[in-house]
């Protein structure tokens, strides 16, 4: 068992580094204060290599596997985690595409982007469909060659500014979870209708509008993989990217316990720095402890995928852990600078409100536990992967 990472993979970690300490970091504080989109940053992240990692060296990408994405994750989530996931978004509606799509479709849509920087964004959640996904309304009804498209999506990252979308949409209205089917839509189709910027808690650069489609018509060739497909395909995407959603809250996690430790060796009560005292002390080992518990989750899932394993359990262990792990850590950082750490000058409070959506992006904390009951349930996971 060999926990070291290649030469390569330390390269990656010092390129997102370097990326997240010289162009994240001194403009978050800005960014979160205007709510500005960090456009010229993405840009940037794609010019040398952080963006698409994991399209196939066939359409000239890089052809990374997912740890690799988690190395990058966790240092720019600890730059800032709205850019962050305005910058790591592509990952998400890339996942069913490289999964389902035909060759034709992969050199259409997928190969420019290695080409040109372009955005795309997962449009699947719904104003009353979230985590039950086979609840959604979005319809797509066949016609010759075509599909119409009615409906409507809500809190789609990066749908401002998407070249494209990946819709979850339903063919068969009455065949349930079977009667969904995904395709990809260009922003620019007739009919397609994208929102305000939503105001958020947290995460406040991160684009996160509605959609609505009205009779959208899209070529039956957009289609990612078969009618009827769209659901697993999409359940399938979340095992290759909740790996890379849970080392964010890592990131996060470990921004805060940094801020927190710097703040309590130079603090002092009683005479002396508060990090003596031991109820401080306790505290930020715990967040260590938790940190480094969280990091080796993400890592093992995403060695899992990569090696090529089933990694559902494992997946979503690392996603309930560290999304609740995370809201601890930044709320017991601003606890560790008391009347600074509420006070908005002072960067915890941020790490603090960014933190909630990691319980809520990506299938909730509550849906990542009933994912793991299911597998206890039925007499999987316990022991481990079975490899």
């Amino acid at each position: 068992m060999d926990f070291a990472l290649s030469d390569d993979q330390k390269a990656l970690r010092g390129l997102a580094r370097d990326f997240a300490k010289n162009e994240i970091r001194p403009k978050a504080e800005h960014h979160d204060k205007t709510g500005e989109y960090p456009l010229q940053i993405l840009k940037k992240a794609w010019e040398i290599g952080l963006m698409n990692i994991h399209i196939p060296e066939k359409y000239n990408g890089a052809g990374m596997h997912e740890l690799d994405d988690v190395i990058i994750g966790e240092e720019l989530f600890w730059g800032c985690s709205a850019m962050a996931t305005a910058i790591l978004a592509n990952n998400l509606a890339l996942a069913p595409v490289l999964i389902g799509a035909s060759d034709e479709v992969l050199k259409k849509w997928v190969q420019p982007m290695t080409e040109q920087f372009q955005l795309c964004a997962y449009a699947v959640t719904e104003p009353g469909a979230g985590s039950d996904v086979a609840g959604i309304r979005t319809t797509a009804r066949k016609v010759g060659d075509e599909y119409i498209i009615n409906g409507s999506k809500m809190w789609i990252t990066n749908a401002g500014y998407a070249d494209w979308f990946f819709v979850l949409t339903k063919t068969d209205p009455a065949a349930g979870h079977k009667g969904i089917t995904g395709f990809i839509v260009s922003s620019k189709s007739p009919g397609v209708v994208v929102g305000k910027k939503e105001l958020n808690m947290g995460q406040k650069c991160s684009d996160t509008r509605g959609i609505t489609f009205e009779e959208v018509k899209v070529h039956k060739s957009q289609m990612i993989g078969q009618e009827g497909d769209g659901f697993k395909i999409a359940m399938g995407a979340f095992d290759h990217t909740r790996p890379g959603v849970a080392i964010g809250a890592v990131g996060v996690a470990r921004a805060a316990m940094e801020h927190a430790l710097e703040y309590a060796k130079t603090r002092t009560a009683f005479g002396k720095p508060i990090v003596e005292n031991q109820a401080i002390s306790f505290m930020i080992a715990e967040m260590a402890r938790d940190i480094e518990a969280g990091r080796l989750l993400c890592h093992q899932a995403a060695w899992l995928i990569d090696n090529g394993y089933r990694n559902t359990y494992q997946a979503s262990i690392a996603k309930a852990f560290c999304a609740d792990a995370c809201m601890r850590i930044t709320t017991d950082a601003v606890q560790v600078l008391g009347g600074y750490g509420f006070n908005s000058e002072y960067p915890v409070e941020k790490l603090m409100r960014d933190a909630k959506i990691f319980q809520i992006y990506e299938g909730t904390s509550q849906i990542q536990r009933l994912i793991i009951s299911r597998y206890l349930t039925e007499g999987k996971g316990i022991e481990g992967p079975n490899l």
